[in-house]
């Protein structure tokens, strides 16, 4: 395999999670029944540029078909999250009923909906067609394709250019980012500007987040790295903004690189500095990963058999990807953990892959009353804990296992 950026060889192994199945493919009961597929997740690092990333073991076009089951809009603070973004950056940049925002990979319309509020136009792009059925219910106008430059190209031939253009956790998605960043140059206005988010592997290493490694997941971003990627393609950034989402993102905006109209922010500096700092542009920060991992599996694995030696009993929360990352590196079944609450109705009366641990609405938890529930999607724990703050009336406590096996 070579980097999906600068095309060196790839040897340097970063972690390996050994095989699991895609982490979205939730089974219906008839499925238990039938063979699961199970791909390598071996991700690398590239010892040129640094990208991390795994190869594209489950074709993307598999991955994000017609039963994707991530809704955005499910999240209360994801939402609050995009509203102040779509206040932020439209006082920012000026925006106007006479201005263009496209999204790529809209998803249910959870971000857009705030743009059409204020009367500024807007398009969304984006590939699982149930999640883009419900955004055009919303009188969101969705394309419901992946984006590159084929589209780009369609979309410029019919006039159609973007004031903002922004994607949410999206460039981590593609197998082929550099298509996805040439496409974006295309479809850009000559003073329009780029914002995009994404975890920031900085976090992902100094946090052992090791559960946002999955099959959909194909690159793993430093700052550096992203950088150098957009100036591939003749794009610069301008500003980056650290942000707290998914347990530490990036806010990056970026602009044509002839574009003389935004002067480069000092934050650019600082956060390349940081990242050298860090070592990130070094073998030796990548190294040891598998060892951090392996102590979570262990903490997480001696605390469900205590639990269970102790006859109490334990679920959880959340039927994230991250979740079965975790769950299928550890080995947990369902004869640990009982089931998975999760407030969205594709999700439940599922079962999760590989684990088969049943996924069930909130009013089983009340009624069960379980000793403990573990909150997979640990990046929500905030707003999670708040939502079931009621479990404390019969004793109950929430559990993490990332960054360590913690007890809230």
């Amino acid at each position: 395999m070579n980097c999906r950026f600068c095309k060196t060889p790839l040897q340097d192994v970063f972690i390996d999670l050994v095989n699991a199945p895609a982490s979205n493919s939730f089974l219906t009961h008839e499925q238990l029944n039938e063979p699961e597929t199970f791909y390598p997740l071996k991700v690398y690092t590239c010892s040129s540029c640094f990208l991390v990333q795994i190869d594209e073991y489950k074709k993307s076009d598999a991955i994000f078909d017609n039963g994707y089951v991530y809704f955005s809009s499910f999240s209360t603070s994801w939402l609050a999250h995009s509203k102040q973004y779509v206040d932020k950056v439209t006082e920012q940049f000026g925006l106007t009923p006479q201005s263009e925002v496209i999204e790529i990979a809209s998803n249910d319309g959870y971000l857009l909906q705030y743009f059409v509020e204020k009367q500024i136009p807007v398009l969304g792009i984006e590939p699982t067609a149930n999640t883009a059925a419900l955004a055009i219910q919303k009188g969101i106008p969705t394309i419901t394709r992946f984006f590159g430059t084929e589209l780009a190209q369609e979309l410029v031939a019919e006039g159609k250019q973007a004031d903002l253009l922004l994607g949410n956790n999206v460039l981590a998605h593609v197998p082929d980012i550099i298509d996805l960043v040439g496409g974006m140059k295309m479809i850009l206005k000559p003073t329009g500007v780029i914002t995009m988010e994404f975890p920031h592997l900085f976090q992902l290493v100094k946090n052992n987040q090791f559960d946002t490694i999955y099959h959909e997941h194909f690159s793993y971003l430093s700052f550096g790295t992203v950088k150098q990627i957009f100036e591939s393609q003749g794009l610069i950034m301008f500003d980056v903004e650290e942000l707290p989402t998914h347990g530490g993102s990036l806010r990056i905006f970026a602009c044509h690189s002839n574009d003389n109209s935004k002067s480069i922010d000092p934050n650019v500096a600082t956060m390349l500095d940081k990242e050298i700092q860090a070592g990130m542009t070094t073998r030796s920060f990548y190294e040891g990963f598998q060892q951090k991992a392996l102590l979570v599996k262990l903490n997480l694995t001696d605390f469900l058999i205590q639990q269970k030696r102790a006859e109490k009993t334990v679920v959880a929360y959340g039927a994230a990807a991250k979740g079965n990352t975790l769950l299928n590196f550890c080995g947990i079944k369902n004869d640990f953990i009982d089931y998975v609450v999760d407030a969205n109705p594709a999700k439940q009366n599922k079962f999760l892959p590989a684990s088969h641990i049943p996924v069930v609405q909130e009013d089983v938890l009340k009624n069960h009353k379980p000793d403990y529930v573990l909150l997979l999607p640990w990046n929500l724990r905030d707003e999670i804990m708040q939502q079931l703050a009621y479990i404390r009336e019969w004793g109950g406590q929430f559990v993490v296992a990332i960054p360590e096996l913690t007890i809230l």
